[in-house]
């Protein structure tokens, strides 16, 4: 069925873009409020020595008797915030009151900070790397502690893992080493740029026989580096969308304006889980 789509003229090009929420990304009159629960993890054997904060938004509709979706945000703290780009707590209520998705459990997880150390910060070993301790991090240490206490469906199609820049190739690798664990991502902006040793996605996604994973990616058109010939983030997430598309995944790609900020991402947070989650 073809959908007609609105005449609409060429944008100026600027870097400043900012993009409008829908009324998704705003606290609805009539939608109840979920819960969110804080938490503290001081005990990583994955990384020894991190402390982090995460938590988990529970929708109001969440019945014990029925398994929910789960939906992991790296860099959760910026991801929760109702004031944020990304709102995720309140998409998530509203999306699952209007029967738009699943009833899901949000899990925004922060990376972790060393106590005392000259870079107290230990995302970009966690998020850029090109090996399992991060998703193995997630599987052993943080959602256990969830399924202790919420009732969460084990079927990957139900599990989605989501994260800008350092985060969106986080969440990518997470679900590219376990597509057993996490069979939905959504990255944006990825950071596919800076990983150590360069991107490595391009030539294995076309070696490797296609994983059973749907992705949902945004990259803008001023994003870091966007018409340099160096480390170019624009540039490495259109050769990893083109290699998708050559693969044959089930994925979307979303490119706007704009420089590296969360803004269009969060703008497109409820549509992104929508188009995730669809049966």
């Amino acid at each position: 069925m073809t959908a007609p789509v609105p005449f609409q003229p060429l944008p100026d090009d600027r870097a400043d873009v900012r993009y409008a929420h829908g009324p998704d990304s705003f606290a609805q009159p009539g939608v109840p409020v979920g819960r969110t629960v804080e938490f503290a993890w001081d005990d990583s054997v994955v990384y020894p020595g991190t402390s982090r904060k995460f938590w988990v938004h529970v929708p109001a509709a969440y019945d014990p008797a029925t398994p929910a979706s789960l939906a992991v945000f790296l860099d959760g703290g910026w991801y929760l915030d109702p004031d944020g780009e990304v709102r995720g707590a309140i998409v998530l209520d509203n999306l699952v009151h209007h029967g738009d998705i699943p009833v899901t459990i949000g899990l925004f997880v922060d990376p972790g900070i060393f106590a005392s150390a000259a870079q107290p910060k230990n995302r970009n070993a966690e998020y850029d790397a090109f090996d399992d301790r991060n998703v193995t991090f997630l599987l052993t240490e943080i959602i256990p502690q969830v399924t202790a206490r919420y009732s969460i469906a084990e079927d990957p199609a139900r599990r989605a893992i989501c994260g800008g820049s350092s985060g969106g190739n986080g969440g990518f690798t997470a679900a590219w080493l376990r597509p057993g664990a996490f069979g939905r991502v959504m990255c944006c902006l990825a950071s596919f740029a800076q990983m150590p040793g360069g991107n490595p996605y391009p030539s294995m996604i076309a070696a490797e026989a296609r994983k059973p994973l749907r992705i949902f990616m945004q990259a803008g058109h001023r994003d870091l580096q966007w018409n340099k010939s160096g480390p170019n983030w624009l540039a490495a997430n259109l050769r990893v969308a083109a290699a998708l598309a050559e693969a044959g995944y089930d994925f979307r790609l979303v490119l706007g304006d704009g420089p590296h900020s969360p803004n269009h991402g969060g703008v497109l947070l409820p549509d992104a889980l929508r188009w995730l989650f669809r049966s």
